[in-house]
């Protein structure tokens, strides 16, 4: 059934149809018709599909822990609105139950022996470094198509993402029911891409977002007072601070393995130089490296007491691509809770200097949050402090 739609409306129908056309070009990038087909019929489903949350928690079919979690959205939404000054609008008022665990396959790559992103140029947000699938066949058949290049290439689903207020995103069974941080989480890091958005440059987005998803939900259990849930919450995102930081001493060592080297924008870039080792010994190296971070990863765990949170990422063989996917989050994440440290948790003050730099001319952005970032290595502990306030 499709909700909403009835004759009256059907123009209205078909309008939305053109206009997810271009939205979703926006959004997911569309370089060939059939790509332009499956992201229209993709983002079609979610809206054709969505029920008001309102007449689900009224309707008594309605299972008891959906209706729980859609009690919940209200609480976060709220919070989001009075306690942290997100654009909630009309967001997250109504579900949908796609039947499959992701919404979308996003697909990176990077070439083998470089970690210089491919990417693809989109209308309205510029170049982004993957391209996402609302279905896991598609995205495996291209992904195998770029294998088939020589490149390295990561394919990982994705629970939610936002349209940047394009529309009103509706909650979906792909997140709906993680658990409570967790859940709290995802839904400030997608609010706060509407807040500050920094065309053509995702590791800034989604650093601004991370620090915006995770800072909001450690104020929401603290407004709880619930200790063991604020106490289980810096747990994991310690063991998440432990991991990226495997993660990034590895593309470290493969950066000066391969050559690389970053641009004035701050982007990493493949030599242009031939490898100084022949092609053997350049997989041997880059081969010991990732299993040095596979072994290193099994250490760190032993300290987690038993936690295989990590576990999924580490099935199968590891590669440049799976590893810029970490980088793209949180490269710059100490850049960003250092300029919330220095604005004195003030979030609208957060805020404004994020949009700021924003606007920046990317060299000068990258400049400015390098040097945060920076300042963060060099003060760890005002850092750590505003994380994990007492």
């Amino acid at each position: 059934m499709l909700f909403g739609l009835s004759k009256v409306s059907r123009f209205r129908k078909y309008l939305l149809v053109l206009l997810l056309a271009g939205i979703v070009v926006a959004v997911s990038g569309c370089q060939t018709f059939s790509f332009y087909s499956q992201a229209v019929k993709g983002q079609y489903q979610l809206f054709a599909h969505q029920k008001p949350t309102s007449q689900l928690r009224a309707d008594p079919h309605t299972p008891a822990e959906l209706k729980s979690r859609l009690e919940l959205v209200q609480e976060l939404r709220a919070f989001a609105a009075s306690h942290l000054s997100l654009p909630v609008d009309g967001h997250y008022l109504k579900y949908v139950d796609l039947g499959r665990p992701f919404v979308v396959w996003n697909i990176e790559a990077a070439q083998a022996y470089s970690l210089q992103p491919k990417s693809w140029w989109y209308p309205l947000v510029g170049s982004l470094e993957y391209r996402g699938y609302f279905s896991k066949e598609d995205a495996k058949k291209y992904a195998e198509r770029l294998r088939k290049k020589g490149y390295d290439v990561y394919v990982g689903g994705v629970e939610a993402y936002s349209t940047l207020g394009w529309f009103k995103d509706p909650l979906l069974n792909t997140f709906i029911f993680n658990p409570d941080a967790d859940l709290a989480e995802t839904l400030f890091h997608e609010l706060g891409h509407q807040r500050v958005f920094a065309r053509g440059d995702m590791d800034f987005n989604e650093a601004f977002a991370t620090t915006v998803g995770q800072e909001g939900a450690r104020r929401w259990l603290r407004s709880k007072g619930d200790t063991n849930a604020c106490a289980a919450y810096a747990a994991h995102l310690e063991r998440t601070r432990q991991f990226v930081q495997l993660v990034m001493k590895t593309r470290e060592r493969l950066a000066a393995l391969y050559g690389d080297h970053r641009d004035e924008d701050g982007k990493i870039k493949a030599s242009k130089e031939s490898p100084a080792l022949p092609p053997d010994e350049l997989r041997r190296q880059k081969d010991q490296i990732l299993a040095d971070l596979k072994r290193e990863y099994a250490e760190a765990k032993t300290g987690w007491g038993g936690d295989d949170e990590y576990d999924d990422w580490f099935t199968g063989p590891i590669n440049n691509a799976q590893l810029n996917s970490v980088a793209a989050y949180f490269d710059l994440l100490p850049a960003f809770e250092h300029l919330l440290q220095i604005n004195g948790g003030d979030l609208e003050k957060f805020y404004g200097a994020a949009d700021l730099l924003a606007k920046l001319p990317k060299k000068e952005r990258e400049r400015q949050l390098r040097a945060l970032g920076q300042s963060a290595v060099q003060q760890p502990e005002l850092v750590r402090r505003q994380n994990n306030p007492p």
